[in-house]
């Protein structure tokens, strides 16, 4: 897998083991030496590995318009697409702090749309809006 590899120096690649084999580096953000790496320093002239522990690899946009403005090897965090939920029909009811009309108790999904504005839910989720996946360690052919 080392030299003489079909793959470029620099690819990434899924390894499912915590440990490289020879010639290669994990993608965990560190330094390296371009007089030891010099082929890979062609291709992260920064000296840097990314790191790509606990990261999804996106397609760079290179001028379609999909997610434009970003620039090869550039991070980019987070982020739910803003959307709106909107109630045909809904009844309140008496809170138990005694103000009237606070809590939803039913919705007609039938009748025509009323936008009530900001409606907080209590849902059960987790800290990150994520897609199924499974843990690989990237490495990257150094030599």
């Amino acid at each position: 897998m080392g030299e003489g590899s079909a793959l470029p120096v620099g690819v990434p690649v899924p390894w499912p083991s915590a440990t490289p084999p020879a010639g290669w580096l994990k993608c965990n953000g560190a330094a390296f030496s371009s007089e030891m790496y010099p082929n890979l320093a062609k291709a992260y002239p920064t000296n840097k590995l990314p790191d790509l522990r606990g990261e999804f690899i996106r397609g760079w946009d290179d001028g379609r318009g999909i997610d434009s403005g970003r620039t090869l090897l550039s991070l980019q965090g987070d982020m739910f697409k803003s959307h709106s939920h909107y109630f045909r029909e809904i009844w309140g009811a008496n809170g138990p702090d005694g103000t009237g009309g606070q809590y939803i108790v039913g919705a007609d999904t039938n009748g025509s749309r009323i936008n009530l504005g900001t409606i907080e839910t209590s849902a059960p989720g987790g800290s990150e809006t994520r897609p199924r996946n499974i843990a690989f360690n990237y490495i990257v052919r150094a030599v």
